[in-house]
């Protein structure tokens, strides 16, 4: 027997309706703050990503699905989707259309991980971008539209980290202190940070080994060294943030997984989650455009993870909607009822109900059943007896009634029922 894919998962039917209402929901948030939706490729060059997120980053080193078309080109499955969208926004001169522009994405991503609760090899994120501004009211709106999305789903107990990373200018001495802090013990870090010593030792902040985390513990602080430029962005993007109400903790330590990352950093983070526990990152890139051969183009935005998300709703019991019903089962008894279902089922889906009959030839004891199991709202019974008197009998589920109803006024009847 063939079997999905490890890393992959079925959305189910009975599933499809929160998928369907937390995309509606995020569309709706997104209008609202006036973000355009943006839809690129499912894979790119792979040179988008090796430029854009990094050579040495785990996603480009390690997880990336990569492969030769015939034409002996390199693609790879998007990991990630800040880096296309700039790569749409210079393609497409998005930049001469307008100064400012404001993107939002919902897509399916692939990165070859070890899958884990909430992690798997082809996921689905929702993020936001806006591009062409340094201004640090950008970033507290982008912080706030994230936490307008979990508000309004109804999401309890978040917590908001934030830190500037700030530019290769207050980077560059900072990596030498951070060197010399971890080089005494660098023998008891994991192999991992082993080797980002010497590539990227900011990444080492980022490990969530334990012992990592523990030996990071009194290492150097990036804020202490940032340059006067990026300490006032900071500090407005703070003021912003308690003028907006939005309370966060400061995290010295906290850099994102990717090397396009300049001032601005956050996460959002979910005590539902156990040490695995962030559901939203993003932050500030500004460098980006110019390492994808684009204009100078500052820009903040957040990604996250829908998986991660829909498991914190489940374990906070938050349904968006209801259980799907169906309007109208029309249960058919006899040819000649049934040469008529079709054609009621037409007028019916006509009118705008959704509505079903039985294609197995069964009993009205098991159609009923059917019915049932559906949770059809009405059931329509027509048989010989209904069709020489030109009326249906009509079930009224909820309430258990019976009423014989006219051909010509059922459409009108079940609209008034439907009313109440």
């Amino acid at each position: 027997m063939i079997k999905k894919i490890k890393g992959t998962q079925d959305i189910l039917p009975e599933e499809t309706p929160q998928w369907v209402a937390l995309e509606n929901l995020i569309r709706r948030i997104m209008d609202r703050y006036n973000f355009r939706e943006l839809r690129t490729p499912i894979f790119e060059q792979t040179q988008l990503f090796a430029r854009g997120i990094g050579q040495l980053t785990d996603i480009v080193s390690k997880e990336m699905y990569t492969f030769l078309d015939r034409g002996k080109k390199q693609l790879t499955l998007k990991p990630e989707m800040t880096a296309p969208i700039m790569r749409a926004y210079i393609e497409n001169k998005l930049y001469a259309k307008a100064p400012m522009n404001k993107l939002f994405y919902i897509a399916p991503l692939f990165r070859q991980e070890n899958p884990q609760a909430g992690r798997l090899r082809q996921f689905h994120q929702f993020g936001a971008e806006t591009l062409g501004t340094p201004d640090p009211l950008a970033d507290a709106e982008i912080i706030d539209l994230t936490l307008t999305v979990f508000n309004e789903i109804g999401l309890k107990n978040l917590s908001l980290r934030i830190n500037s990373v700030g530019d290769p200018v207050c980077r560059s001495p900072y990596k030498k202190q951070l060197q010399d802090y971890i080089l005494p013990k660098l023998d008891q870090y994991c192999p991992d940070c082993q080797r980002r010593y010497e590539e990227n030792p900011l990444r080492i902040l980022d490990c969530k080994n334990p012992t990592c985390v523990e030996l990071n513990r009194n290492a150097p602080k990036l804020t202490d060294n940032l340059c006067d430029d990026c300490n006032r962005h900071y500090l407005k993007v703070k003021d912003q943030l308690k003028l907006l109400s939005i309370p966060f903790v400061e995290d010295p330590y906290l850099v994102r997984g990717l090397d396009y990352y300049t001032r601005t950093v956050f996460e959002i983070t979910s005590d539902a989650l156990g040490a695995q526990n962030a559901i939203c990152g993003g932050g500030r890139y500004d460098l980006l455009a110019n390492e994808l051969s684009g204009p100078e183009t500052p820009a903040v935005g957040f990604a996250a993870g829908m998986e991660r998300l829909l498991m914190v709703m489940e374990q906070q019991k938050i349904q968006l909607q209801a259980p799907a019903r169906l309007d109208v089962f029309l249960a058919a008894l006899g040819e000649n009822a049934k040469k008529e279902t079709l054609k009621w089922l037409k007028r019916l889906r006509t009118a705008g109900f959704s509505a079903e009959t039985d294609f197995l030839d069964r009993s009205i004891k098991a159609q009923m059943r059917e019915a049932n199991r559906q949770k059809a709202r009405f059931v329509l019974i027509l048989g010989d007896n209904e069709l020489k008197q030109n009326r249906f009998s009509v079930k009224l589920m909820d309430k258990g009634e019976q009423l014989n109803i006219p051909f010509d006024e059922v459409i009108s009847f079940l609209k008034e029922q439907n009313k109440k």
